[in-house]
C-alpha cells in the first residue's frame, strides 16, 4: 500500500527534535521556526512533557468517556487558571477542526438557528461544518456545500450589520489573528461589533484560537488583545505540543445535555497528560510573557530590512510580507541556512510560528538569514 499523496513534501526526513531544533537521519540540524504548523508550543522533547506522558503511559493510555478521568478535571482547572475563564466549561476532542465543528454545532443547538458567519481569508478546518465556513473553495467538496453559512469581507462592519439584519444567525466564528490567511487582525471596533450584534440577536461569538491560542500571540487567547469575551473558544495545536488534542471552552450560561456532543478518543488519558504538561511548562517558564517579549524583539529587528513590505502579528505569531513571492525565499533560507519557516495563502508572506521558549539568538539567526537572502 502506498500513501495517498495529498501533501507537498520536503525531501527531508526528520528523525528527532530537541527544543527549537530538529535533525534528519543524516545528522543535519535544522532550526524549526514553524513548529509543524504552530503545534510545537513548548519545544521538541521537553523533559517535563516527555516525563508526564511516559509516566501516564506506564499506568494507562486510554479508556473511554464512559468512566471518570481525573486528568480531564485537572486539565480543565489549570486551563481556567491560565486563561482566566474560571467558570467556563471544557469539552475535549482531538483536533482544531473537531473543536470548531463542535463549537458551530453547539451554537446551533442552543440558539435553534442554522446560519453562521465567517470571514474572507479565514481557515477553520477540514471537517464538514469547519470546511464549509473556511474561505477556500478548493477544499470544499460538493457534500460540504450549504446555504447555512455566510462568508463576509474581513473587518467590514456594514456587511456584518447587513447579514444580521437579513438572516437568522446562530453564530459568528472569527480568528482574532488569521493564521493561514497571512497574519491579519481585525480592528477593535469590528470585534466589539461582533460581540454587540451577537448579544442583540441571540447568537454566539466563537473565537477560533486553534492557531493563535495558548500564548502564541503574547496573551493566552488572542481575543484577549481586544478585551472582549467570546461565548466559545476553540483550541488545539499548541494545546498538546504535538499530541492530538483539541477542545472548546463554553460559557457557563449554556447547559450541557446528555449526548449533545461526543467523541471516542477526546480527553483520553495520554492527551490530558500532554495537555497538563503543556500548561505546567507555560506557567513555570513564563512562556506567554516570553512570547510577547520575543515577538516584539524580532519584529523590531525586522524593521528596515530592504525587500520587506509589511510586518504583522502579535507575540510569536508573525507574518512577514515581502515585495516578492515568499516561496523561493523560504526555500533558500531552508537550503542555505537550515531554517524552517511557514507559508500563507498570501503568497508573498512568510509565517514565523516557533516554540514559545525559542531563544533570542535563534530568532537572530533567522533575521540574518533573511537579510542575506533578500540582499
Amino acid at each position: 500500500m502506498d500513501l495517498f499523496k495529498v501533501y507537498p513534501l520536503f525531501d527531508i526526513t526528520i528523525e528527532k527534535g530537541q527544543g527549537s531544533y530538529v535533525w534528519d537521519f543524516e545528522g543535519t540540524k535544522y532550526l524549526d521556526l514553524y513548529g509543524g504548523h504552530a503545534v510545537i508550543s513548548v519545544g521538541h522533547s521537553h523533559p517535563t512533557y516527555v516525563s508526564k506522558i511516559s509516566e501516564q503511559l506506564n499506568k494507562i493510555g486510554f479508556y473511554s468517556n464512559s468512566v471518570q478521568i481525573p486528568l480531564q478535571k485537572e486539565l480543565a482547572h489549570k486551563l481556567g487558571e491560565a486563561s482566566g475563564l474560571h467558570d467556563y466549561q471544557l469539552f475535549l476532542c482531538n483536533s482544531g477542526a473537531e473543536a470548531n465543528e463542535n463549537a458551530l454545532k453547539l451554537a446551533s443547538f442552543v440558539t435553534g438557528k442554522k446560519k453562521t458567519i465567517s470571514f474572507s481569508k479565514g481557515f477553520h478546518g477540514r471537517t464538514s461544518l469547519a470546511v464549509a465556513v473556511t474561505d477556500n473553495p478548493n477544499i470544499v467538496a460538493p457534500v460540504n456545500e450549504t446555504e447555512n453559512k455566510l462568508i463576509l469581507p474581513f473587518d467590514d462592519e456594514s456587511a456584518l450589520e447587513k447579514a444580521f439584519a437579513e438572516n437568522e444567525i446562530s453564530s459568528v466564528i472569527l480568528e482574532p489573528i488569521q493564521g493561514i490567511g497571512g497574519i491579519y487582525m481585525p480592528s477593535q471596533s469590528f470585534v466589539e461589533k461582533i460581540r454587540s450584534l451577537c448579544d442583540a440577536n441571540n447568537a454566539l461569538f466563537i473565537s477560533d484560537e486553534v492557531q493563535a491560542g495558548y500564548g502564541r500571540s503574547g496573551k493566552f487567547f488572542s481575543l484577549d488583545h481586544y478585551n472582549v469575551t467570546a461565548d466559545i473558544y476553540s483550541m488545539a495545536k499548541g494545546m498538546g505540543n504535538g499530541f492530538p488534542i483539541g477542545g472548546i471552552a463554553i460559557a457557563p450560561k449554556f447547559e450541557a445535555k446528555f449526548g449533545m456532543l461526543g467523541t471516542t478518543f477526546g480527553g483520553n488519558h495520554l492527551a490530558c497528560a500532554a495537555g497538563v504538561a503543556v500548561l505546567d511548562i507555560l506557567r513555570e517558564e513564563n512562556l506567554v510573557e516570553n512570547s510577547a517579549k520575543l515577538g516584539e524583539y524580532v519584529m523590531e529587528q525586522l524593521k528596515g530590512i530592504s525587500g520587506i513590505k509589511e510586518i504583522r502579528g502579535k507575540g510569536l505569531m508573525i507574518g512577514i510580507e515581502l515585495e516578492q513571492e515568499a516561496g523561493p525565499v523560504r526555500k533558500r533560507i531552508l537550503d542555505e541556512f537550515k531554517i524552517f519557516t511557514g507559508s500563507a495563502s498570501n503568497k508573498n508572506t512568510i509565517r514565523l510560528l516557533p516554540a514559545l521558549n525559542v531563544k533570542k539568538e535563534e530568532l537572530d539567526a533567522f533575521v540574518e538569514a533573511l537579510k542575506a537572502v533578500l540582499a
